[in-house]
């Protein structure tokens, strides 16, 4: 006889009035959350929203970003601190790392939390989640490590430091189920949050309104009108580190693209007027041609503004991350381009059971879209494989794929992420 699973909670599984005042009477909810980066920011707003519909007394103590603190988080200190990608870098950074989780479990104590919500980052949040469980605190780590891919190992650690994993893909619950630990697949906040007229709306009359709200978009195009042949978005990441290993191959494809079709134009929207600097430094040490064909654009007035570029062009450029799954999404075919340390992709690769690094090709079990990483991220195969996907043929394979992949996902996916933990807080509480 096999060992039982906590069961999954269904969206249908509301808690109910009554519950939520018992636990109000006694005292506000004390929320400890945390992001490790920008997609965290958004997972971790989304999350919030939700518990501030469900209750009116929650306090949140914490780390993230602009989007979270709209939703009533005062971060102790900047989420960049803790975006730190690849081996090498983490160790480089590591005394402050440990710092900053001693600030955040000092903040911890004093504000005598009740949950601890840690998102994505399971290296930093794991080790917070470690301290904090044993002293009582329910332990919630959203978005999984990706156990399911290398060191499987780790899920006793998981353990010993969460009450609940909240998994974004129903190919993750398997690992939990054979390890008998709560594990629930909540699905990506963006198969909920995706504005479908972005799917739906034509991809000229995306282009235009997007350009008509813009006015650095509009200088650029205005000499242009229908002398542009093809618009791509390029998406080098949001991480400085990513920024500089990536966008510099991507700008060596470019120039062979720009080559080929002078008409090609490129959009590269930035996650704030930070990144909007770094990305435009890097250009402007290139040539006049390609300087000409690119448009750096941050717009904090448009919400979701990555997502409308990205809608708006023919094909992505990017790097592997949540914006391959955005791209899938938003039904825009894509190439992936993606380079780590050497050091630290060496580790990886002996690790990592998987062979795929774009999420669009995980979910489907194959690949679907082309991913370029490390050696075969040079600027002739960029040049080569985007070409490849400009062509009618390829263009409509991929997009067929990407269409399949997504329907068969949003299928899989229907649990409501608050409501999750609330009920499985409750049942451990019981039990």
């Amino acid at each position: 006889m096999t060992d039982s699973v906590t069961p999954l909670v269904s969206t249908s599984s509301v808690i109910t009035d009554a519950q939520i005042e018992n636990e109000g009477q006694k005292k506000p909810l004390v929320i400890g959350i945390v992001a490790g980066e920008v997609s965290g920011d958004s997972l971790g707003a989304d999350f919030m929203q939700q518990m501030n519909n469900l209750r009116d007394d929650v306090v949140w103590v914490g780390v993230g970003g602009a989007k979270m603190q709209a939703q009533g988080l005062q971060s102790i200190f900047p989420l960049s601190r803790l975006a730190v990608m690849g081996l090498v870098e983490v160790m480089a950074q590591l005394p402050d790392l440990l710092k900053a989780r001693r600030e955040l479990l000092e903040a911890f104590k004093v504000a005598h939390i009740d949950w601890f919500i840690g998102i994505d980052a399971p290296d930093f949040n794991l080790r917070v989640a470690k301290k904090l469980k044993p002293k009582g605190v329910f332990c919630v780590q959203y978005v999984s490590p990706s156990i399911w891919a290398w060191r499987e190992s780790r899920i006793h650690g998981i353990k010993a430091a969460t009450n609940l994993v909240l998994c974004l893909f129903p190919f993750e619950l398997t690992v939990y189920e054979r390890h008998n630990h709560p594990a629930i697949c909540v699905g990506h906040p963006l198969l909920r949050t995706i504005n479908q007229r972005l799917v739906d709306t034509p991809t000229n009359q995306l282009r235009s309104e997007l350009v008509w709200h813009n006015d650095g978009l509009q200088q650029f195009f205005i000499e242009r009108f229908d002398d542009v042949s093809q618009l791509i978005c390029v998406m080098p990441g949001s991480r400085r580190g990513e920024i500089t290993a990536i966008l510099p191959l991507m700008l060596d494809g470019i120039q062979r693209l720009l080559l080929l079709d002078p008409k090609l134009c490129f959009i590269i929207p930035t996650v704030d007027q930070n990144h909007q600097y770094i990305v435009q430094d890097v250009i402007d040490q290139r040539s006049e041609q390609l300087r000409g064909a690119i448009v750096v654009v941050y717009d904090e007035s448009q919400p979701n503004f990555s997502q409308q570029a990205m809608a708006s062009s023919d094909i992505i450029m990017l790097a592997s991350g949540t914006a391959t799954f955005e791209a899938m999404l938003l039904e825009r075919p894509m190439v992936v381009i993606y380079q780590l340390n050497q050091l630290t992709y060496q580790v990886a690769k002996r690790l990592v059971k998987v062979p795929y690094v774009a999420l669009p090709n995980i979910l489907a079990g194959s690949a679907i879209v082309p991913e370029l990483v490390q050696e075969q991220a040079s600027g002739d195969n960029i040049c080569r494989t985007v070409m490849r996907l400009l062509q009618p043929r390829a263009y409509a394979e991929q997009l067929q794929d990407l269409v399949t992949t997504k329907q068969e996902l949003q299928q899989q996916s229907n649990h409501d992420p608050a409501n999750s933990v609330v009920a499985e807080w409750f049942a451990q509480r019981k039990s």
